[in-house]
């Protein structure tokens, strides 16, 4: 008999690794497969719906997924189905973070082979279905522990218990296990009647290790008191040190009141059930009332003489008395408890929600010959998860809707990246009279590393005349979208001011002034921005800058092996730009000689932190720029920036980056 194809679907947009499982798969001799091909996520869950699949092969980068957020989608639509996350890169970290994602496997593309394919597609099936195997029998034994009639214990030594199946909790009075455990947190004190009982206990335990019928009277959560019958037995560990208790609590008051006296047996029961406010009611083999508590005779507005005797349809309307009557039915034929959450409606009164427990009432002889019933109102409960289930789905709606919008955000702030990128000049001016970039006097280069979508840096090379360039280097705090519109208002403005960029105080000083009338104007909150101009004449070799509070660019002088800070000439500092409206910028000048190389750079270059809390500092730049003096601009920059990485250990850049070089050459000739 042939065996049973496997259908499998790969979720891959590469079409060529798509076609290698394809191959892989027909030379598998012991794997007959069907594979399908998605080339996105989307149409990958639309193939789900259509088709049933025995496994899932997804890579980690599909088009329109969310990485291993694509495990919990694909499961949530088809729950129970193998997931195998394929990616690029032999990362164990990957594969762990994949496998807790709910994936079966992590395959790396590189390595697979037809017979490692066959076999992990057969292991990854075999585990799903050990998987759901295993779930089923846990499923099995919860479900025979918690419906046991006995009550299941663990505690520890001290009196605190550890764990309580159902039973005991409805043994002791309380609605759940959790709420025993968080409530019984001294038993000898709070659960025992008689003082010293639970020593008396722990005594017997300690020296025989077991204890059968240890009989007791106990508190229930009501105050009420009734007698139970405990086995026990000594949980040790392999050094013989006692654990915990473990044992079996079996409600012996009924057959101690059996054992008693008729008469007192039903005063201490009558006591009982008209003390609790719930509606308890009994009723014999003909669903005839035969008993009902004071909370059960007001409910119905009757009192106890006229409803024994009656049935369900003397009170209740038709359709839930036969609803009613059906349900006793099954309790006296299964002779077991029943439980159920269904509508009530009072003689004269609205329809509730009740909580009922119906259980069979046994003769001394074991037969069945009634049952007895209490039930609640729980209608503000169901009211309650009612309008919690129509705020989830309010919330759910809500989720999907920003979630949408946030790709829409992402689709906006993709292209707004894409348009600051393309404001950064594509390629260099020639000057001195060369023909091409190449031959220039002036030779420039840029590295640009925003640290988000969109960034805070901008540069500008202007050619101010044949001889003379203008290089401007600013940043605007932050790295979002409120520093990228700043830089957004600076670009018109440089090119505004053309007219006057060969006076490179008067530049930032006009710069400044229209920036902080903007501002102004617009009512944008002020962003601390700081900016560098310069202005190189290749001629003369004379280099003009003025700075507005921004980090210090480094004149890198070859031919002196040195590494200098361009300083301003007066020594003190000035205001970034657009603080002060009126504030005038000074500017300094030297001299360059040939092979100078002038580096500007903004300060996410160097506020770099390490997982020891160090910080790079502008005087460890320094030092580290003097061992690559001899290295042209592009490959100095690219050193500098491995490594200020390879210092942060992995933490990498935390702020905008963005380096400008101005390589002199020396003077062109006459």
């Amino acid at each position: 008999m042939a065996e049973e194809r496997i259908k499998i679907l790969l979720i891959e947009h590469d079409e060529a690794f798509a076609r290698y499982v394809g191959e892989m798969l027909l030379q598998a001799r012991d794997l007959p497969a069907d594979l399908r091909v998605a080339k996105d996520l989307d149409s990958g869950l639309r193939a789900l719906i259509c088709e049933t699949s025995d496994a899932v092969i997804i890579d980690l980068c599909a088009p329109d997924g969310a990485g291993l957020g694509n495990i919990g989608l694909i499961q949530g639509l088809v729950p129970n189905l193998p997931v195998v996350v394929a990616g690029e890169l032999d990362d164990e970290s990957i594969a762990a973070e994949a496998m807790h994602a709910g994936a079966h496997d992590y395959w790396v593309k590189g390595q697979l082979t037809p017979g490692w394919l066959e076999r992990a597609i057969r292991h990854a099936i075999e585990r799903q279905r050990s998987d759901i195997a295993f779930l089923n029998a846990e499923e099995r034994y919860h479900s025979i522990f918690d419906h046991l009639v006995e009550g299941i214990f663990q505690t520890t030594p001290q009196g605190r218990y550890l764990m309580a199946n159902a039973a005991l909790a409805r043994i002791y009075g309380y609605a759940s296990p959790e709420e025993l455990i968080q409530t019984l947190t001294n038993i000898g004190q709070t659960l025992y009647v008689e003082p010293g009982r639970r020593d008396e206990f722990v005594r017997l335990m300690q020296e025989h290790d077991t204890l059968s019928d240890f009989e007791s009277e106990v508190f229930r959560k009501d105050g009420t008191v009734i007698w139970i019958s405990e086995n026990c037995r000594a949980i040790r560990d392999a050094q013989g040190q006692l654990l915990y208790f473990e044992g079996t609590v079996e409600d012996i008051t009924l057959r101690l009141q059996a054992e008693r006296k008729l008469q007192n047996s039903q005063v201490l029961y009558h006591s009982l059930v008209e003390t609790l406010p719930q509606n308890i009611f009994r009723k014999d083999l003909q669903g005839r009332f035969t008993f009902g508590n004071q909370q059960f005779c007001r409910s119905l507005g009757r009192s106890l003489e006229e409803i024994v005797g009656k049935t369900d349809y003397d009170f209740f309307p038709a359709e839930l008395a036969s609803k009613y009557q059906r349900d006793d039915h099954i309790v006296l034929a299964s002779g077991k408890m029943y439980q159920t959450v269904e509508e009530h409606q009072p003689p004269g009164g609205g329809k509730l929600y009740v909580q009922v427990v119906k259980t069979p009432i046994r003769g001394v002889d074991g037969a069945i010959m009634g049952l007895q019933g209490i039930f609640w109102d729980i209608t503000q409960q169901q009211l309650s998860e009612a309008r919690i289930r129509r705020v989830n789905l309010l919330l759910a709606q809500s989720r999907l809707e920003l979630r949408l919008k946030n790709q829409e955000m992402q689709q906006d702030l993709r292209m707004a990246r894409d348009i600051q990128l393309s404001m950064l000049p594509q390629q260099y001016p020639a000057f001195g009279g060369a023909p091409d970039p190449a031959a220039s006097a002036l030779q420039f280069s840029h590295r640009y590393l925003p640290t988000g979508s969109v960034g805070g840096d901008f540069f500008t090379v202007c050619q101010i005349s044949s001889d003379e360039a203008g290089v401007l280097i600013c940043d605007v705090a932050g790295h979002g979208v409120r520093a990228a519109l700043v830089t957004a208002m600076i670009r018109p403005l440089v090119e505004e001011l053309r007219p006057m960029a060969a006076d490179a105080g008067q530049f930032l000083t006009r710069l400044n002034h229209d920036l902080h009338a903007m501002l102004t104007h617009q009512g944008t909150p002020l962003l601390l921005t700081t900016a560098f101009y310069l202005v190189a004449d290749c001629r003369s070799g004379q280099l003009r800058y003025a700075n507005a509070g921004h980090p210090k660019p480094l004149l890198l002088s070859r031919a002196a092996g040195r590494v200098d800070s361009l300083v301003n000439a007066s020594g003190k500092s000035q205001p970034p730009l657009g603080f002060l409206e009126d504030t005038v910028y000074r500017a300094s000048e030297i001299s360059l000689q040939a092979n100078d190389l002038v580096m500007l750079f903004t300060d996410g270059l160097y506020e770099v932190q390490n997982p020891q809390g160090e910080l790079y500092s502008q005087s460890r730049l320094a030092v580290d720029i003097r061992r690559y003096l001899a290295l042209s601009a592009p490959e100095l920059f690219d050193r500098i920036l491995g490594d200020i990485r390879a210092f942060s250990d992995g933490v990498g850049f935390m702020d905008d980056v963005c380096l400008v070089g101005m390589q002199f050459n020396g003077a062109p000739e006459k």
